[in-house]
Formats: structure tokens, C-alpha cells, sequence
């Protein structure tokens, strides 16, 4: 029995090393080809390098996307992290760039500190 004791030690790393990093790394890739498989025109999507984009046409092995108005690109499919989803989440980053920038750096007259004061010439300093 005290000669399988060393087999154990080994085939419970061997198994420990297959569930913890080989079985998860499988599955993720499974998942990205499925991604990839998936894909279609009028998708939006995020690269792998964070652009997003728009996929406007699709082959076999690559993809037109549309990364700004009137700019589109071929990239191949493996270049696409991921779809974007969160498109209510930009619609108000949009309304929030439309606002005036001048009036978010305005500073309120009565909040101010008089520490902060910048002395005139009518004031002693």
C-alpha cells in the first residue's frame, strides 16, 4: 500500500490541474466559437482591441464592421471579444455629451469657501 501513495499524490494533481484549468479553459473556448459562429449583419460588437463596432457585412472567415459613420473595416471573426448589449447605457452617455460643457464647470457663488476667495485691489490682502 505504501508503493501507491506516491500514484495517489499524482493522479489527484493530475485532477485538480484538469478541473481547475483545463476543463474551464475548454468551456471559454467553446463559448467564443460559438460567439464567433453566431455573429450576423446589423450586430454590434466589441474587437479585441475595444473598438466598437457594427458588423455590416459577413464571409466565411471575416467580417466588414463599421467602426465610425461611412468607416468600415475587414477584420477576421477571431477579432470580436464580444457582443455589446448595454445599448440603454449609451443612448444616456449620449444625451449627457449634449449638454452644454460650460455648465459643468460653473461654480455656484454661494457654495464657495472664502479661503478659496482670490483677494481683489478693493480688499486688503
Amino acid at each position: 500500500m505504501k508503493e501507491l501513495y506516491p500514484w495517489l499524490w499524482i493522479a489527484a494533481i493530475a485532477v485538480v490541474f484538469w478541473l481547475l484549468i483545463i476543463r474551464p479553459a475548454a468551456r471559454r473556448q467553446r463559448e467564443v466559437s460559438a460567439l464567433h459562429a453566431a455573429l450576423s449583419v446589423g450586430d454590434d460588437v466589441i474587437l479585441t482591441s475595444g473598438v466598437f463596432a457594427t458588423i455590416v457585412g459577413a464571409a466565411d472567415d471575416h467580417l466588414e464592421v463599421e467602426i465610425a459613420p461611412g468607416v468600415v473595416i475587414h477584420i477576421v471573426r477571431g477579432a470580436v471579444a464580444s457582443l455589446r448589449v448595454d445599448t440603454a447605457h449609451d443612448a444616456a452617455d449620449d444625451a449627457e455629451q449634449a449638454t452644454d460643457p460650460d455648465e459643468a464647470n460653473e461654480v455656484d457663488p454661494s457654495t464657495a469657501e472664502a479661503d478659496d476667495a482670490v483677494p481683489t485691489d478693493n480688499e486688503d490682502r
